[in-house]
């Protein structure tokens, strides 16, 4: 019997394991499976390399979980190791027996996972003693124990073992009782071992008989030794991509296509990525991209290894060149972890314009599921922008589908205003919006739907793309003033009318709905009262409910704009009324006021013409007592204007039907605007 001391620099060692090595104390497993695994593979290149005469027989890795004993056993019949081995690669944690074999049989081990060393020590993570009972494959080897309590005390003995191969056995510690329940131990094996290229078998397959489940002989194997991802793309069809999907998400909705990767220089990469019905919901499409280590499962977030948009789709990515057990800033910043994400990335585009114009007719119909991934991908990745540009689709409200550059030749003659910028009008909602849009229609205008969750976000990133352009919503403005052409129609109210009824709309303008009220010349067969909303402030406020880092804007009120058409009958009714019955208040109001503008424009023609020094305090006292009077004589036109406004219904009637026009008009307001229509119906 040896016994000895663990080569490692410091007495620490395993607090340091059990504490802070890993996080997730469950992959102790997937290491020692993964050991299994490794010591397998080194079997079948010695017998391929004619090293190993015999037949390998049986290969199966067996996972036995013993409660009465508090243990569990990972068993392998692979290479096995010889006292010698095991005292270099268990005692001294420096070196690995991946490391030498490797280097022997670099050209045959490529499929090696080759990860022992310390990842045998993550049993101590929930062990009070761990053995090993291990038989080389070599001729003549004797089978050996190690036994190691979890300090740097250790022995090794002869042992009994008839066939080669090795036996981990973990005696579970008194914190870590949940890992001697079966269901627990089979939930790991699936989640990291699923599809690992030995076969693992734990328990015994169950069958129904007299009325409950028994026990067969058979093997219940736990994984897939080859998943579609490890196949070449021309062993696979459409059908076998799609039943490796339900494998994966066996509760998920069909994919619409997918795309194998297949890369072996400058790095080596296998996986199949899934394009998902992509919903609205982001944190609910994102970690369903599970990512392995030659097939041992890592994690399913993929932040750091994959571009931020590419975590809405789902698959699987393996490759060797991801380094196993490190932080995720270490990724990030990891050499080969970027060359493989720029690749992915490449590889879907080129997928989504292969399929885009193979068939394109087909692209459309999937598109309204495509667009929030690949709008995710333009706004947050330059190069996925460069190449998305040529596919990536506008859809109008009629339901048209077009390229960017098909679209801007078709609005470039007619949406070009005088200012030579290039107008996209847009609606978020064709039904709220309709009206506006009809408008912009009989204008020859076309309007983009932009109702997605990513759309406002898009908005402003094409705008620093596509110079010479600007996105505007069709209610932002009357459509005149969203693409201004240089004609002005003319006003058939004077500008004294004109500020006469927006003084009467204002005193029936509730303070809640914080309306700024301003008067346009439009078409007499336009709507008498329109309700507008800046596209700046309304963008604002969009950004900053979906998070775009507007939070300011995002706690003011909403506000509108209350476009009077002058040229309109209803109006110019208004206004005819008004002038009928005030007139006398208003022809003297106005005489008065126009005398007293006139005295104050004469002394303040007189006064810009002296200095500061040479305007007495009597002239100064004269103008100011002039300003007064003017001020009160608008006051008194604006209360007299106001008590008017307060009878007319007409006004407010107006008002309702441009907030109904706009779903603004709800509860109480509604029903008034109801019963005061059948009035007015009543009165005709």
């Amino acid at each position: 019997m040896q016994k000895g001391k663990i080569g490692v620099t410091t007495e620490n060692i395993f607090p340091i394991i059990k504490k802070f090595l890993y996080s997730d104390h469950e992959i102790f497993l997937r290491e020692l499976v993964s050991n299994a695994v490794d010591a397998t593979q080194k079997l079948k290149v010695l017998y391929n390399s004619g090293e190993l005469k015999e037949e390998p027989g049986d290969l199966t890795i067996r996972v036995k979980v013993d409660k009465k004993k508090k243990t569990i056993t990972v068993s392998d019949r692979g290479v096995g190791m010889t006292a010698e081995e095991l005292d270099k690669y268990l005692n001294q944690i420096a070196f690995s027996s991946a490391n030498d074999f490797l280097e022997k049989y670099k050209d045959q081990a490529n499929n090696l996972i080759g990860h022992f060393g310390l990842g045998f020590y993550s049993s101590f993570m929930v062990s009070d003693k761990v053995e090993v009972i291990t038989k080389s494959w070599k001729e003549g080897a004797k089978p050996v124990k190690w036994i190691c309590d979890g300090s740097p005390e250790f022995t090794i003995e002869d042992a009994e073992r008839d066939s080669r191969g090795t036996d981990v056995i973990l005696y579970i510690d008194s914190d870590s009782k949940e890992f001697l329940e079966e269901d627990r131990i089979e939930s790991m094996l699936r989640k990291y071992c699923k599809f690992l290229p030995v076969e693992i078998a734990f328990g015994k397959e169950k069958e129904w008989k007299d009325g409950k489940y028994v026990e067969t002989d058979k093997d219940k194997i736990i994984n897939n030794t080859k998943p579609a991802w490890t196949l070449k793309p021309s062993d696979l069809k459409d059908e076998d991509y799609l039943n490796f999907y339900r494998e994966l998400y066996p509760a998920g909705d069909e994919p619409m296509f997918h795309i194998h990767l297949n890369v072996d220089y400058p790095f080596k990469l296998t996986g199949i990525l899934y394009f998902p019905k992509i919903r609205s919901n982001f944190d609910i499409q994102k970690n369903k991209i599970q990512l392995y280590c030659n097939q041992v499962f890592v994690t399913d977030s993929v932040e750091g290894i994959v571009p931020e948009f590419m975590t809405l789709l789902h698959g699987v990515i393996d490759s060797p060149d991801i380094p196993l057990n490190v932080s995720r800033s270490y990724l990030q910043s990891d050499s080969n972890v970027k060359k493989i994400s720029a690749h992915i990335t490449k590889k879907v585009a080129d997928r989504l314009s292969e399929i885009f114009k193979k068939n394109r007719e087909e692209f459309e119909k999937k598109w309204d599921d495509l667009k929030l991934f690949i709008e995710y991908g333009m706004i947050t990745d330059e190069k996925f922008y460069e190449k998305a540009s040529g596919f990536a689709l506008f859809k109008n409200t009629e339901g048209k589908y077009f390229t960017f550059e098909e679209y801007e030749k078709l609005i470039k003659e007619n949406q070009t205003d005088k200012y030579k910028t290039l107008v996209y009008l847009y609606s978020t909602d064709k039904h709220e919006q309709y009206a506006y849009i009809e408008k912009a229609k009989l204008k020859g205008y076309d309007v983009l739907l932009l109702d997605g969750q990513l759309d406002i976000h898009l908005i402003n990133f094409l705008e620093s793309k596509l110079t010479g352009s600007r996105f505007v919503r069709v209610d932002a403005d009357v459509i005149e003033k969203l693409i201004q052409k240089g004609e002005i129609k003319k006003s058939k109210l004077s500008e004294e009318q004109i500020e006469d009824i927006k003084t009467l709309f204002k005193g029936q303008i509730k303070p809640e709905e914080n309306f700024t009220v301003v008067s346009e010349s439009l078409e007499e067969t336009d709507f008498p009262v329109i309700i507008t909303r800046s596209e700046y402030m309304r963008r604002m406020k969009d950004m900053s409910q979906i998070g775009g880092g507007f939070n300011f804007y995002g706690d003011l009120p909403d506000s509108y704009s209350l476009v009077l058409n002058g040229n309109h009958p209803l109006i110019q009714k208004i206004s005819a009324d008004l002038g009928k019955d005030l007139a006398d208040f208003l022809k003297q109001n106005s005489s008065e006021k126009a005398r007293i503008k006139e005295e104050v424009e004469f002394l303040e023609k007189e006064q810009k013409n002296k200095k500061e020094g040479e305007i007495t305090e009597a002239e100064k006292e004269d103008l100011k007592k002039l300003k007064d009077e003017l001020e009160k004589v608008e006051k008194e036109r604006n209360d007299k204007l106001t008590e008017y406004s307060n009878g007319n219904k007409l006004i407010r009637q107006l008002i309702d039907f441009a907030l109904l026009s706009n779903n603004m008009l709800k509860g109480e307001d509604l029903n008034k605007f109801l019963k005061r229509s059948i009035d007015l119906l009543q009165v005709t």
